[in-house]
């Protein structure tokens, strides 16, 4: 077994790798990114800030809209959200949305107050469109930020996007999905901006996509910056419903058809490969746990690429974790260092031991990482805690490492 030592999260290493290769060199802040960088919705949110905080990488944005929906389920004018995209034919390519458009737009749509410290990117900029700004309604003033992009339609992305994340790993009060008249889907989620609580600053969101791919993601703080600024109100001031307007604009979905198009976007439904199947993370994991051993509390349901599992063997609950990826090839320099093991058929295994840099009194984390010779990785950690900022619940984790190893490398990823 290799030294054991104190280790990054590989959802952390996958997050930055991931970054790297869209932001041609960017690299992401990988202690902010360890405690959440393993929930997709998290590891959403945290790409669309560091692309629209940074301009360094060429991430795709998520988000779309609807129309405004008004008191009594009326619908706003349209002359009211007009971004000068209206009266196109539908072939005509249209018009680049301004970021001064844009800023003009959240001002229309928020309500009385001043919005200062404006910053936006139209539609014709990369990475992609966004505005944002410090709202002051009179009651303290507040960071909001809109985003703007594509996913593609029926993706699991796209579900994703609007689904509520698990609260093992991110804090939140309150989350709802609700769906419009015309199919689209609005998330609003009411939470906070450190995953640990260790300031009081709140983060509302709201994600909307809409049976065409378009996306809208709002954010809001209680604070005049989502990190070190003091809190200046008790909550964000757009209410649940507020924010749900906000993100179902008409405004923001004539901006998305404003961008280009890009040629290397998958369109159409997604079809699932004939020699990788995709496989449901936490059925196939708990599959393999020892028969009759373990009791599970929660689990990441049928979701694809990452699934989690909270265990308990009757001594204290553990968080377990998978990764399963595919193409992983050009990154086995970073992933697998000189203490690395090879098997005979070139699948490289590296097993790490070490505390959680992220988790409560007395947290372990043991992960066993695997590559296999064309590129499909198996990622498996474990805490001895239910959740990444838990205080322990037991000495070591339920699971040995033999046994994490075998989890890793069964077929039953690949079938």
């Amino acid at each position: 077994m290799p030294d054991v030592a104190q280790h990054s999260d590989p959802f952390e290493e996958q997050l930055s790798a991931d970054l790297r290769r869209a932001g041609a060199g960017f690299d992401a802040d990988r202690a902010a990114l360890v405690a959440a960088g393993a929930v997709r919705g998290r590891r959403r949110l945290l790409r669309r800030r560091a692309a629209v905080a940074s301009g360094a990488a060429s991430l795709a944005l998520v988000g779309l809209g609807g129309a405004l929906l008004l008191p009594g389920g009326g619908k706003a004018p349209r002359e009211e959200t007009s971004v000068g995209t209206s009266g196109r034919s539908p072939s005509a390519a249209p018009p680049a949305v301004s970021g001064d458009a844009l800023v003009r737009a959240l001002e229309k749509l928020l309500p009385a107050g001043k919005l200062s410290k404006t910053e936006a990117r139209g539609t014709d900029e990369k990475p992609g469109p966004y505005v944002s700004g410090v709202y002051d309604d009179g009651k303290g003033a507040a960071a909001i930020s809109v985003s703007l992009g594509r996913v593609q339609p029926g993706s699991d992305e796209a579900r994703q996007t609007t689904r509520c994340p698990g609260k093992v790993f991110v804090h939140y009060d309150a989350c709802g999905t609700t769906r419009l008249p015309d199919g689209s889907v609005v998330m609003v989620m009411q939470g906070y901006e450190y995953p640990d609580r260790r300031v009081d600053t709140k983060l509302w969101s709201a994600e909307l996509v809409t049976p065409e791919g378009q996306h809208v993601g709002v954010m809001e703080w209680n604070a005049a910056a989502e990190k070190d600024a003091p809190v200046s109100r008790p909550e964000p001031p757009l209410s649940p419903a507020r924010l749900r307007q906000l993100v179902a604009a008409r405004v923001w979905r004539d901006a998305v058809d404003a961008m280009p198009e890009d040629p290397g976007r998958p369109t159409g439904e997604p079809t699932p490969t004939a020699t990788r199947p995709a496989v449901a993370v936490a059925p196939t994991l708990e599959s393999l746990l020892p028969k009759g051993r373990f009791t599970v509390s929660e689990s990441s349901g049928e979701d694809t690429g990452f699934g989690y599992l909270v265990v308990d063997d009757g001594k204290g609950r553990c968080l377990v974790q998978v990764n399963v990826q595919d193409g992983m090839s050009d990154v086995a320099g970073e992933l697998f260092g000189s203490g690395s093991e090879t098997l005979p058929d070139g699948t490289r295994v590296a097993v790490h031991q070490g505390p959680s840099e992220k988790g409560g009194s007395g947290a372990v984390m043991w992960t066993v990482d695997t590559l296999r010779s064309d590129g499909r990785r198996v990622v498996i950690s474990e805490l001895n805690s239910g959740a990444p900022h838990d205080a322990a619940t037991r000495t070591t984790p339920a699971l040995t490492i033999a046994r994490l190893r075998a989890i890793a490398l069964s077929p039953k990823w690949w079938q």
